[in-house]
């Protein structure tokens, strides 16, 4: 045995001793208690991990919960509507999906058939006056250029939505490039 692999093996033991000591120290440290109004506890003490898990009175972990405690159930938000006005959007973020300015409501986009392709696709896109489909879904997982769609990018709606009038449930100030160059310069 070489003296280098002694030298690792000796390293690997300290390193090992050393976790084992600060596993053993950070163990034994008593559990701090968990602010709660009145934790339940069962007849043979244990305590209910509803309680422990409970927030703290006026937190709230989640903001999509609109302020609702996670402990109770919210009344859900009325269901939004599909907006049919074939008017593009923004992209909330750069690389953003875009969003489908018109309803999808019986569109067929299975293995036998995609009902988007047939306005969507390169060779019907001008008939259709629809946009076509971007480059990058002809494309496979080497940047190879295919004939047709790749199968990767088959099912459209795993990335693409209908635009709804559903109001954002996080507020949200991305700008995007164009409206940043565009900006008069204030100061």
């Amino acid at each position: 045995m070489s003296s280098k692999s002694v030298l690792v093996a000796v390293g690997l033991l300290v390193v090992t001793a050393l976790v084992f000591a600060a596993g053993w120290h950070f163990g034994s440290q008593p559990v701090r208690p968990v602010a709660s109004s009145a934790p339940a506890a069962a007849p043979d003490g244990a305590v209910a991990w509803q309680a422990i898990a409970a927030p703290l009175p006026g937190t709230q972990i989640d903001a999509v919960r609109r302020g609702v405690p996670v402990d109770q159930e919210g009344d859900p938000p009325p269901l939004a509507r599909v907006e049919n006005a074939d008017i593009k959007r923004l992209r909330a973020y750069p690389m953003q999906p875009p969003t489908i300015p018109h309803t999808i409501d019986g569109y067929q986009v299975d293995k036998n058939a995609n009902r988007c392709m047939l306005c969507h696709a390169r060779a019907n896109a001008a008939t259709f006056q629809a946009p076509p489909v971007s480059v990058t879904h002809y494309m496979d997982r080497d940047d190879q250029f295919l004939a047709t769609v790749s199968p990767r990018r088959y099912f459209c709606n795993q990335c693409h939505v209908v635009q709804t009038d559903a109001q954002p449930l996080v507020a949200n100030a991305f700008r995007d490039i164009d409206s940043l160059i565009a900006r008069p310069e204030a100061q």
